[in-house]
């Protein structure tokens, strides 16, 4: 299928051509999600090293220092994913903490 641009014209016997353009309404971005884990007395060091390897693709290293943050701090952002991504990490975290029986916490909100 071929599509011709719209041409108007001004005069009936169509000297006068003008191109009308449509202008494109402007995208907005859809809003980011962080995606943090909550420090807790119980899960050891090493699970959340493993965790932030396993599901956020962190290098050990990196993994280590998040993980720091969360015990200093009580909590780290570990990344900022789209509202499904975000959803689908947490579930991950969550449902893998519970089957090591561990109460580590991963929660979800809306980047401002």
């Amino acid at each position: 299928m071929h599509l011709d641009p719209i041409i108007m014209s001004d005069k009936q016997d169509g000297d006068d051509t003008e191109l009308l353009t449509k202008t494109k309404p402007k995208t907005k971005r859809p809003p980011m999600y962080k995606v943090m884990l909550l420090n807790d007395d119980f899960t050891p060091m090493e699970f959340v090293v493993h965790v932030l390897e396993r599901f956020f693709g962190l290098n050990h290293a990196q993994a280590f220092e998040i993980m720091l943050t969360v015990h200093k701090k009580g909590l780290a952002v570990v990344g900022v994913f789209s509202h499904e991504i975000a959803e689908t990490k947490v579930a991950q975290v969550m449902d893998f903490a519970r089957r090591h029986q561990h109460p580590l916490q991963c929660t979800m909100e809306k980047e401002e």
